[in-house]
């Protein structure tokens, strides 16, 4: 029995020590791993991407890519100087590539490496639909959401090894498993997740609006979202994003929200 305290202490002791704090909510968030760990492996996995992909220069999208992307770090910079996170971005080492792959797609790396594929672009219709879809995926390097998600990962993996370790019956072993499995996704890592993708739907909303893109526009990319996945879409709770339906909803009713954290800004006019 001391032994089993000794380990939940030494374990709740790891917990608050492994902690970082999220500047855009102010709250605490698990970083079992450092971005001095976790930003170096992400530069040379994305060096690496671009090597094995077929990477689109010169042109105007290419331009345009990296046009939005340079805009919506000055902006996410600016916001973060303004509350009171001055060399928050010390260590990101901004990148933007349009890489040719018809996969509906874009994503940012922990660090600021980021990727869209032209698949994509039709669906962003143009620059500030790229500003909402750039925002959004920058949100999730500036919150350190990758930590995040590493973080529950070792918690979740954890708590299985513990259980096994607990149960002595092979027989209850195995049902603990089978129900750890899907119960673990289920009600901790896919609602995880999406709380993951409302956040940067919020924060990414409010950095175009202070780049000077109308964050009007993010409710209209996800009806364009949703057209195009022609209603195929598992049920919420079963996924790692929010429904289209519910995305469109918080983006029409946040847009206010953003344009008045722009105008703080001096940005009272839009693209």
């Amino acid at each position: 029995m001391n032994y089993r305290k000794s380990i939940v202490a030494l374990g709740t002791v790891l917990l608050f020590l492994s902690c970082a704090t999220n500047p855009f909510t102010g709250k605490k968030t698990m970083a079992f791993v450092s971005n001095d760990q976790l930003f170096p492996s992400s530069f040379s996995q994305y060096d690496q991407f671009l090597t094995e992909n077929k990477v689109v220069t010169g042109t105007a999208d290419a331009e345009m890519i990296k046009r939005v992307g340079q805009r919506i770090a000055v902006a996410a910079e600016r916001w973060l100087n303004a509350n009171g996170y001055e060399g928050y971005l010390k260590d990101y080492q901004w990148e933007y590539n349009l890489v040719n792959d018809e996969t509906v797609n874009a994503w940012c790396m922990p660090g600021g490496k980021i990727v869209f594929y032209t698949g994509i672009l039709p669906i962003a219709n143009g620059e500030t639909g790229v500003a909402a879809i750039m925002g959004h995926e920058v949100s999730h390097a500036l919150a350190n959401h990758g930590q995040q998600r590493m973080s529950a990962a070792y918690i979740q993996q954890g708590l299985a090894v513990a259980g096994n370790f607990a149960i002595k019956d092979e027989q209850t072993r195995n049902i603990f498993n089978q129900s750890y499995g899907i119960g673990s996704n289920v009600l901790g890592m896919l609602p995880f997740s999406r709380s993951h993708e409302t956040q940067a739907d919020e924060i990414g909303q409010m950095i175009m609006a202070i780049a000077g893109y109308n964050p009007d526009e993010c409710a209209e990319l996800w009806k364009r979202m949703q057209a195009q996945s022609g209603g195929q879409a598992p049920p919420e709770f079963l996924s790692t994003h929010p429904s289209n339906e519910t995305r469109i909803a918080n983006l029409t009713k946040n847009a206010a929200k953003a344009k008045a954290e722009a105008k703080k800004f001096g940005v009272t006019s839009f693209k």
